[in-house]
């Protein structure tokens, strides 16, 4: 009876982690920002074949987030590496800037970019925690 409990034990422990951690893949990452700094979220691309495809730079419509926090393009060659291109393609560095922050908060930021693209209009989306502070 004893080895049948050990497993028991062990299934069931090893179940709670695979849930915890799927649970995890789904959770927003968390961000912190002080008044006046600005970070680097993500590359900005679109691809087909590791040839850009996108026309102009993309749109970043801010879904949900505090007004202290903006975004801008900084427009640079970037290589894309989810892709595994070994080149450089046009596009640029997605900057998120914090600005009239006067007290501490914590707010959840959803936001999409919204590419027009040789094959039409395309867009993705993320969500962070920030942590904001003066």
């Amino acid at each position: 009876m004893f080895p049948f409990s050990a497993a028991a034990i062990l299934l069931a422990a090893s179940c709670l982690i695979m849930t915890n951690e799927l649970k995890g893949q789904n959770a927003p990452q968390r961000l912190a920002i002080k008044n006046g700094e600005s970070i680097e979220l993500h590359p900005i691309y679109y691809v087909s074949q590791c040839h850009s495809i996108m026309l102009g730079l993309p749109e970043i419509e801010v879904l949900e987030g505090p007004r202290e926090l903006t975004f801008s393009i900084r427009e640079e060659l970037v290589l894309p590496r989810r892709q595994g291109c070994a080149g450089k393609v046009p596009g640029g560095m997605l900057l998120l800037m914090a600005k009239g922050v006067t007290e501490k908060m914590e707010a959840k930021l959803t936001y999409r970019v919204k590419y027009t693209t040789k094959d039409g209009p395309r867009q993705t989306s993320s969500a962070y925690i920030v942590s904001l502070f003066p």
